[in-house]
């Protein structure tokens, strides 16, 4: 290899739709920085590799035991950005003392991880960012939180742009409509359907329409991490059409009908249409007191103009520039850590500004560590 395997961040997934936007915009900010994409199809990354340079492609399959015996020596990082479901890639690289981020797990197989990592002598940082757009939502629930003394409650409602761009990873969320999941309401755990609990949501755009409970790691990570009495994650589209005829397929039982491996295709072709680009939309609504014992309402939106796939894009980078200390951020202790966990905001608000992400009604002190 002609890069410095030693110097570079490897990920894995690289020259897909996510992690070519990945090494895109790590590129422009770090040109210095040795490129790594890993990935079953080599060839497929020869354009890409010519367009950012200072990059290499590797042969690397993580359904396989030790994926990462192609390496020759040990990269700084790895961000994975496909499906590690059995945690080959995770373990490997624990094994290998390599810090590893993670972006793309449900939240089932992000329990899993936890385990997995929790019973290994960690040389690095484990950064398990699987939340809704790589961690971004729950880093400005983060922000947005921090004149908060008690959170009762934190909503986020996204809006999901039918035209957007999204490969096929984006929507995989699709498999478990017919899955009940665990959610945190008033301090305690329960259960819930997908596509329950509607409820109305005017966004940033205008659109006002139906939203529905969904599983995201962002109902079981936030009421550890900002100490939540109830957290909850709802989706519609910006088609009411496709909203409601998805929430009838799920309340009269057709999903569960197709929640088998023969009908993958016909399931994820319901939501599945890679588009040119369509504006992604959340809101997050925080309710709580103040230190002052007195009641407060925080709503913040995240408006990206180039969709769900440049935004977990920038939060993937994030994680990266995070892990990697990069503009005067703080090492990362050898542990598992969740994007939330970052009080670093200024670096995190300024790279999202950037890159063309509107958040609006974070206040002042957002913008600056806790």
């Amino acid at each position: 290899m002609s890069i410095d395997i030693e110097k570079a961040i490897l990920i894995v997934g690289g020259y897909g739709v996510v992690g070519s936007q990945v090494a895109r915009l790590f590129r422009q900010r770090h040109p210095d920085i040795p490129i790594l994409l890993g990935g079953r199809n080599p060839a497929s990354a020869s354009k890409l590799i010519d367009e950012i340079d200072n990059a290499e492609a590797i042969k690397l399959d993580v359904t396989v035991d030790k994926p990462l015996t192609t390496l020759d020596a040990n990269p700084i990082v790895i961000l994975n950005v496909v499906n590690d479901s059995d945690n080959t890639l995770l373990i490997d690289s624990i094994n290998r003392s390599i810090a590893y981020i993670d972006v793309t797990r449900w939240t089932e197989k992000m329990r899993e991880a936890i385990d997995c990592a929790s019973t290994k002598n960690l040389q690095g940082p484990v950064v398990l960012s699987s939340g809704w757009m790589a961690g971004v939502t729950a880093l400005i629930a983060a922000a947005a939180s921090q004149r908060f003394s008690i959170i009762n409650s934190i909503d986020i409602d996204i809006l999901y742009g039918m035209g957007d761009k999204s490969g096929p990873n984006s929507i995989e969320y699709i498999d478990r409509m017919a899955v009940p999941f665990e959610i945190v309401l008033e301090g305690e755990k329960q259960q819930r359907y997908p596509f329950s609990d509607p409820k109305t949501v005017k966004f940033p755009s205008g659109y006002k329409g139906k939203v529905y409970r969904f599983d995201t790691p962002d109902q079981m990570t936030l009421p550890t991490s900002l100490k939540a009495k109830s957290v909850s994650s709802r989706i519609g589209y910006d088609s009411a059409l496709i909203t409601g005829s998805l929430a009838f397929l799920i309340k009269s039982g057709v999903m569960k009908l197709l929640d088998r491996p023969i009908f993958d295709g016909i399931r994820r072709g319901l939501l599945y249409s890679s588009g040119e680009g369509a504006s992604h939309e959340i809101v997050i609504e925080i309710i709580g007191t103040d230190s002052a014992g007195k009641p407060k309402v925080s709503v913040v939106s995240i408006v990206d103009p180039k969709g769900q796939t440049h935004l977990t894009a920038l939060g993937a980078v994030i994680q990266l520039e995070r892990v990697l200390a990069l503009n005067d951020q703080q090492a990362l202790t050898t542990d598992i850590h969740f994007p939330e966990q970052n009080t670093q905001f200024s670096a995190a608000l300024s790279l999202l500004d950037d890159n063309g992400v509107k958040i609006n009604g974070l206040e002042a002190n957002g913008q600056s560590p806790m």
